[in-house]
C-alpha cells in the first residue's frame, strides 16, 4: 500500500477514537447534570373532579374505581409522593399505577403522559342506622413542595349479614347443586327478630324455614351477593308488604356505576314447592337471574298474590311460574333476557292491569316475552297439566317483530281444563296490536305518552315516586 493511504487509515482510525471519547464525554456530562422538571404543579389534570362512591356496606368493601392523571403541560413533571391525605386512617386505600404501597414517590410525568390512581373503599362498623359519609382525598406532592389533591366520599351503611352457616347434603353425604352449578351454602333466617332498622346482604342462600313468616315491612332493604337466593320453604311464607314512597327493595348488593342497572347479579326469590300464602305488595325486584321463581303448589292455598310491584333488569325472567296459584295485579315487569313471564307446566294464573314489556338491549332475544304452557316432554313421555289463565287491562309489548305472546296448551282430547283468557289487553301480535306510546322504553320509562292507546290500562306508577323504585335506570347497552 503508498505511504499516502497508509497515512490516510491512520488519520481515520484515529478519528474514530475521538468520536467515541466525545460521544462518551457527552453521557457522562449529561449524567452528571440535574434534570429540570416544570415547577408548576397546574399541569396535572385529572379525570374527575371528585372521586365518589355510592353506599359502602361497613366490611363489605367496594369494586375498584379509578381516575386518571394528565401532564397537560409541555415539560416533564415529577411528582414527589402520591398519598392519602388521612394517612394510615383513612378508609380508603390506593393502587399508583401497580404501586400499593401508602405512599408512591418520585414518579415522572413526561409532556402529553398519564397515570392510572386506583382506589378501593373498606369502611368499619358502627352504630349508625343511616348512612353516613366517609371522606378522604388522594394527594400529590410536587418535587416542588406544592401539592394538588383529588376529594374522595362514600357513604357507608351498617348492615344484617346473613352468611352460610351450613350446606346442604344429601345422606349419603353427597352436595346438589344449584342452577348456577354451586352447593347449596345457606343460613337459616331468624323470622322472629328481623331487624328492620337497617338493610340485610344476602350471602348464599337465606333460608325462610317450614312453618315460619317472614314478614317484611316498608322500607326494609335486602341486597344480594352474586348467586345469593331468598328462599321461602315448605309450608313457608313471605309478607312483604311495603307503602308506594317506601318499597320493599330486593337487589343487587353492588350499585356502583354500571352495577346500578346490570341484571344477573344474583339468584332470585325462591318460593319452593309448598311455599304457600305468600304476599308482596309494594316492592322493587332487580337485576337478578330471575325475579321470583314459584314452584308447584301442594295445596290449594294460592301461591303468590303480588300486586303494586316492579320487577326489572332479570337475566332469565321476571316471573317464572310452575304449577302454581298466583295472582297478580298493577305490576311492571320489564326487561329480562327470555320472558317478563313464564307460566309453565300448567297452574292457575290471574293478572290485572299489568304492564309486561320487554325491550331487552344485552344480546339478541330469542323468545317471546310472555309464555304460557301446559306441557313437558321428558325421557320420552309427554306430560300434560291442567292450565288456566285471566289476564284483564294489561299491556304485553316489546322489541320483537312477530310478537310478544306465545301461548301452547294441551286439552287431551278435551279430558283436562286448560284455557286463556285476554280482556281488554292491548298484545303485540294479538287481536288489538298497537304501540302504547311508552314515553322512552328503550331508557326503562314505561309511562304512556299523551295520546297512547292505552290509557286507563297496565301499570299505574304510585303518586309518591315515577317510577315507583326511583330514578330512570338507563341500559348499560342501546
Amino acid at each position: 500500500m503508498p505511504c499516502f493511504w497508509r497515512f490516510v487509515v491512520v488519520v481515520f482510525r484515529k478519528l474514530q477514537y475521538l468520536f467515541v471519547l466525545a460521544g462518551l464525554a457527552a453521557l457522562l456530562l449529561a449524567a452528571c447534570r440535574k434534570e429540570e422538571y416544570a415547577a408548576d404543579e397546574t399541569a396535572l389534570d385529572f379525570s374527575c373532579d371528585t372521586m365518589a362512591f355510592d353506599t359502602v356496606f361497613t366490611s363489605m368493601g367496594t369494586t375498584t374505581r379509578q381516575f386518571k392523571v394528565y401532564n397537560r403541560g409541555a415539560e416533564a413533571v415529577k411528582i414527589g409522593e402520591v398519598t392519602l391525605e388521612q394517612g394510615r386512617r383513612s378508609r380508603f386505600r390506593l393502587n399508583v399505577d401497580g404501586d400499593t404501597s401508602l405512599v408512591a414517590r418520585d414518579l415522572v410525568l413526561a409532556p402529553g403522559d398519564s397515570l392510572f390512581v386506583f382506589v378501593r373503599a373498606n369502611i368499619n362498623p358502627n352504630s349508625e342506622t343511616e348512612p353516613f359519609l366517609i371522606e378522604d382525598a388522594v394527594v400529590f406532592r410536587m418535587e416542588t413542595g406544592r401539592m394538588r389533591r383529588l376529594p374522595l366520599t362514600a357513604y357507608g351503611r351498617n348492615a344484617v349479614y346473613h352468611i352460610p352457616t351450613d350446606t346442604l347434603r344429601y345422606a349419603d353425604g353427597t352436595m346438589p347443586t344449584d342452577l348456577f352449578g354451586n352447593p347449596y351454602a345457606y343460613s337459616v333466617i331468624d323470622c322472629e327478630h328481623w331487624n328492620h332498622a337497617l338493610p340485610h346482604v344476602i350471602v348464599g342462600y337465606a333460608v325462610v324455614d317450614s312453618r315460619c313468616t317472614l314478614r317484611l315491612a316498608a322500607g326494609d332493604e335486602l341486597y344480594f351477593c352474586n348467586n345469593s337466593t331468598l328462599w321461602v320453604y315448605d309450608s313457608a311464607t313471605i309478607e312483604a308488604r311495603g307503602e308506594a314512597s317506601r318499597p320493599v327493595k330486593f337487589t343487587s348488593a353492588r350499585h356502583d356505576g354500571w352495577y346500578d342497572y346490570l341484571p344477573g347479579q344474583w339468584g332470585y326469590i325462591w318460593l319452593s314447592m309448598g311455599s304457600r300464602d305468600n304476599v308482596i305488595d309494594h316492592a322493587l325486584i332487580e337485576n337478578g337471574y330471575v325475579g321470583i321463581l314459584a314452584d308447584s303448589c301442594a295445596n290449594a292455598n294460592p301461591t303468590l298474590a303480588i300486586s303494586n310491584t316492579e320487577i326489572r333488569n332479570e337475566t332469565m325472567a321476571g316471573l317464572l311460574l310452575q304449577t302454581a296459584v298466583v295472582t297478580g295485579e298493577n305490576l311492571l315487569v320489564s326487561n329480562c333476557g327470555t320472558a317478563t313471564v313464564s307460566c309453565q307446566y300448567g297452574g292457575s294464573y290471574a293478572f290485572s292491569r299489568c304492564t309486561f314489556a320487554n325491550y331487552w338491549a344485552y344480546e339478541s332475544r330469542k323468545s317471546k316475552s310472555f309464555y304460557i304452557t301446559n306441557t313437558r316432554d321428558y325421557e320420552g313421555v309427554h306430560y300434560v297439566w291442567p292450565a288456566s289463565a285471566y289476564l284483564e287491562d294489561c299491556i304485553i309489548y316489546g322489541s320483537r317483530s312477530d310478537g310478544e305472546l306465545y301461548v301452547e296448551l294441551d286439552n287431551l282430547g278435551g279430558s283436562l281444563s286448560a284455557d286463556t283468557v285476554f280482556a281488554h289487553c292491548l298484545i303485540k301480535g294479538g287481536a288489538w296490536d298497537e304501540d302504547p306510546l311508552f314515553v322512552d322504553p328503550q331508557g326503562g320509562d314505561f309511562h304512556l305518552q299523551e295520546g297512547s292507546p292505552a290509557r286507563g290500562i297496565g301499570y299505574t306508577y304510585p303518586e309518591a315516586s315515577a317510577p315507583a323504585a326511583g330514578r330512570i335506570r338507563q341500559p348499560l347497552i342501546r
